[in-house]
């Protein structure tokens, strides 16, 4: 089973053994779909020829053909006034149907894929808080004994970073308390639910360049399940911000430092917002929770 999410800023496509439910292959590339979307109201060109290229690029790697795929996208189509046409120029393209998909729903497969990643890594998984970053929306997530709770909200790494040149963290201090009534009557957090997973870029990025993996030799393997604490994401952000440009895009890929630094004062802010002073971190998300959710639909 294939899942492909094509987001805010990356692509990132997986395939599934349904009776594991583990990663047969992956792939990822930063396509960058939201860039300046803020301003023209549209998927740029640039970005048109980006999401081409990876999905060209997964073509060579991926059996899309003979293997059942399941697409979806996310904040940057649902916004944009030219989705349905490229959406529709892909499909013709590469035979992939992509389908653009609510917050709700993109709350609810990314949970499935980390309720799988925690069962797997022997983790507590029917109790946790779930924040996932992505481009240009977040997505909260409360599940106490399996109950879940979601919702999305419009801010994330490329909106914020694109906008807000200047007074960074105010504005994201502003951002992030558009989560407030969601989160309001949720009592003592750290206390009802015990565990915060952070799922994206941002935090995956941060787990591995502390153990000192660039981005060409970047290992899921040795992200998931790794406990970071804030102090971990302000040490990452001064030793980041110490280095030449060049040797941080060797750690957080090509035109993404700016990005990182961004998503880490998001992160921050997400924390301390939740009352947590650290997180697991997971790199499944999205992708593998289209593969799973409709891995689920065949056994039923």
């Amino acid at each position: 089973m294939i899942g492909c999410d094509l987001g805010s800023n990356t692509l990132r496509i997986v395939q599934i053994d349904c009776t594991t439910k583990k990663r047969v292959k992956a792939y990822e590339k930063i396509v960058r779909t939201a860039k300046d979307l803020h301003v023209s109201g549209i998927i740029s060109q640039t970005s048109k020829n980006n999401i081409f290229l990876a999905l060209s690029e997964a073509s060579t790697l991926f059996d899309f053909k003979n293997h059942k795929s399941f697409c979806v996208t996310t904040e940057a189509m649902r916004v944009a006034q030219n989705a349905p046409e490229i959406l529709q120029e892909i499909d013709e393209k590469f035979g992939l149907k992509f389908e653009i998909i609510s917050g709700k729903t993109e709350a609810f497969l990314t949970s499935l894929a980390i309720e799988n990643a925690l069962k797997r890594e022997g983790l507590e998984f029917q109790n946790y808080v779930l924040f996932d970053l992505g481009g240009g929306s977040t997505e909260i997530t409360f599940c106490k004994n399996g109950n879940r709770k979601s919702q999305s909200f419009p801010f994330g790494i490329i909106n914020i970073a694109e906008k807000y040149k200047e007074n960074l963290e105010e504005k994201v201090t502003l951002a992030v308390s558009t989560i407030d009534a969601f989160i309001s009557n949720q009592g003592n957090i750290p206390h009802k639910y015990q565990q915060l997973i952070a799922t994206a870029g941002t935090p995956t990025t941060v787990c591995a360049y502390l153990q000192n993996l660039d981005y060409a030799h970047y290992d899921s393997s040795k992200i998931n399940g790794k406990t970071l604490h804030v102090n971990d994401f302000n040490k990452a952000l001064t030793s980041l911000m110490a280095l030449s440009h060049e040797e941080a895009e060797r750690y957080t890929g090509t035109n993404r430092r700016d990005l990182v630094v961004v998503g880490i004062s998001i992160v921050k802010a997400l924390m301390q917002k939740l009352g947590f002073e650290t997180c697991i971190v997971m790199d499944d998300g999205l992708r593998e929770g289209v593969a799973i959710s409709n891995c689920n639909t065949i056994v039923s």
